[in-house]
Parts: C-alpha cells; sequence; structure tokens
C-alpha cells in the first residue's frame, strides 16, 4: 500500500524530503500528494531544481498554476496560512509531515488531524505533550502503531544523542559539554532588520543561541548535559 503524504513547509527540510524521496527509489511505497507553501509555485520549482549545498535534482521540475511536477508525478500546491483551511481530508493525506519550523504542539498536531490527516510528523523539535520523539538508532523502538503526533527532533539532537548513547552504552558519562558546529540559518540577517532576538536585528555574527537537544530529549540522561554551545560557520551546510 502506497502511503499519501503531505509536506506543510516547503523550505530546506520539506524541499529535501522530496530529494530524498525521489532519488531513492521509494516512491511505489510513499507518494507527495500535497504541499502547502506561501511562496509561489515559480520559486517552489526553482529552489527544488536547484540547490546551492546539494546540486541540480536530476529530475524534471516545472510548475503549471498550482502544480508541481517531478518526472510525470502531479504535485498539488497550496498556499493556506491557517491550519484549518488545509484540505487534508479530500485528499486523503495519510501522514503530513510539518516542516514549518513554526508548529510543534499538540494543539498543531490536532489541528492537522482535525483537517483530516490521520498522523502528522514535526520535522523539529516538539512541545512535551506529543506522543513520542523519536531519533532513529537510538529510540525508534518506542514508536507504536497508536501515536499519532510525533517529533523526529532537532538537526543538533539526532547529531549528538546517537553519539552520546554509544560512549554511555560503552563507558558511561559522568558529565559532558556538548558545543556543535552550524551552518547558516535563514533568519540570520546580514543588514539590520526586525527580529525577536534582538542580537540577530543587526548582526549575522555571532548569533545567540545555545543548542536545543536538551529540550525533550528521547534519551534520559539526567542532569548530565544541560550546557552547549552552538557555533555557525558562514557556509551553506556543514
Amino acid at each position: 500500500m502506497t502511503v499519501r503524504i503531505a509536506i506543510n513547509g516547503f523550505g530546506r527540510i520539506g524541499r529535501n524530503v522530496v530529494r530524498a524521496l525521489y532519488e531513492s527509489g521509494r516512491r511505489a511505497e510513499i507518494t507527495v500528494v500535497a504541499i502547502n507553501e506561501l511562496a509561489d509555485a515559480a520559486g517552489m520549482a526553482h529552489l527544488l531544481k536547484y540547490d546551492t549545498s546539494h546540486g541540480r535534482f536530476a529530475w524534471e521540475v516545472r510548475h503549471e498554476r498550482e502544480q508541481l511536477f517531478v518526472g510525470d508525478d502531479v504535485i498539488r500546491i497550496l498556499h493556506e496560512r491557517t491550519l484549518a483551511d488545509l484540505p487534508w481530508r479530500e485528499l486523503g493525506v495519510d501522514i503530513v509531515l510539518d516542516c514549518t519550523g513554526v508548529y510543534g504542539n499538540r494543539e498543531h498536531g490536532e489541528a492537522h488531524i482535525a483537517a483530516g490527516a490521520k498522523k502528522v510528523l514535526f520535522s523539529h523539535p516538539g512541545s512535551n505533550d506529543l506522543d513520542a520523539t523519536v531519533v532513529f538508532g537510538v529510540n525508534q523502538n518506542q514508536l507504536r502503531a497508536e501515536h499519532r503526533i510525533v517529533s523526529n527532533a532537532s538537526c543538533t539532537t539526532n547529531c549528538i544523542i546517537p553519539v552520546i548513547k554509544l560512549l554511555d552504552d560503552a563507558y558511561g558519562i559522568e558529565s559532558g559539554t556538548v558545543t556543535t558546529i552550524h551552518s547558516a540559518m535563514n533568519d540570520q540577517q546580514v543588514i539590520d532588520a526586525y527580529h525577536s532576538d534582538l542580537r540577530r536585528t543587526r548582526a549575522r555574527a555571532p548569533a545567540s543561541r545555545l543548542s536545543r537537544y536538551a529540550r525533550g530529549r528521547p534519551v534520559d540522561y539526567p542532569g548530565r548535559y544541560e550546557t552547549g554551545g552552538r557555533y555557525y560557520a558562514y557556509i551553506p551546510a556543514v
């Protein structure tokens, strides 16, 4: 049976989901039926085809009106600002991949389900009231069929928690400090502009942000990994 997915948010993560799906050859198992993104269809198609970090996408990409074509596949494009307006029931969506970085609590997940989706996966950290936060290689065995709203944790979590688990299982760790080298993000300003973080209103560097890997971490190492720093390297990807 083919799983029908919809993507909410077609930024870096959303576009890479599509690339990974097509490059892995698993389209018979998973099909993208819709993408919800506020940007226009022309920009969506262009950024999917041409990626500064990962190169040109091998598949033919084009758009017509509110449809995105990848090869012979047709993906419906939506531009809804409110979760309640998303037509997941009409489209028969099994799983929503929410890649906005904006939504992430249970109320948001329930809104996707109320709109007709069966399950929701946040590509970013979620609140502690979700059914599960999962890092593959660490705790994927905790997933249950009854789980409906799940987080895949943060990029930092997926990098560091598997390493911490290996070291702790093999040798035991009493304490630790984590430093991450992080690629530049789209909310780091190159000119003066408004931002909720006043440091970021007028400086791309340094960026004041601590790692969020400890928030709702899927592997419990109480009291031993509460400090961390993040250094942004001003290159497209690390």
